[in-house]
């Protein structure tokens, strides 16, 4: 992993050309969603796990990022946030040629 060996403070290390932080929101596993005024239907209270550090990698080949493009565009897209959109269809270079899925609809 070169240099993720030395990286000791981060929430989450995207590795790669093919890894942009916007698959990290959207599709490949690690996210950063954050708690709101009902957190605790969905989080613990605080325990020991809540002191350990932990640091996420994530390293997405081509192929891998082509097959959750169109998910992670739909959702930036519908969230108005245009750059995550973008740093997927910058790493592969195309715009998605169909709607990625028929039953869905943006808001």
């Amino acid at each position: 992993m070169g240099v993720a060996a030395n990286i000791v403070n981060a929430g989450s290390v995207f590795l790669g050309d093919y890894t942009p932080e916007s698959a990290g929101d959207y599709a490949s596993g690690t996210n950063h969603t954050l708690p709101t005024n009902g957190y605790a239907k969905a989080y613990n209270g605080v325990n020991l796990d809540s002191f350990v550090r932990k640091i996420t990698f994530q390293q997405i080949t081509k192929d891998g990022l082509t097959n959750l493009s169109n998910a992670i565009t739909l959702m930036a897209e519908s969230e108005d946030l245009q750059a995550h959109s973008n740093a997927v269809k910058i790493r592969l270079d195309f715009e998605p040629e169909d709607e990625p899925f028929d039953n869905c609809t943006r808001r």
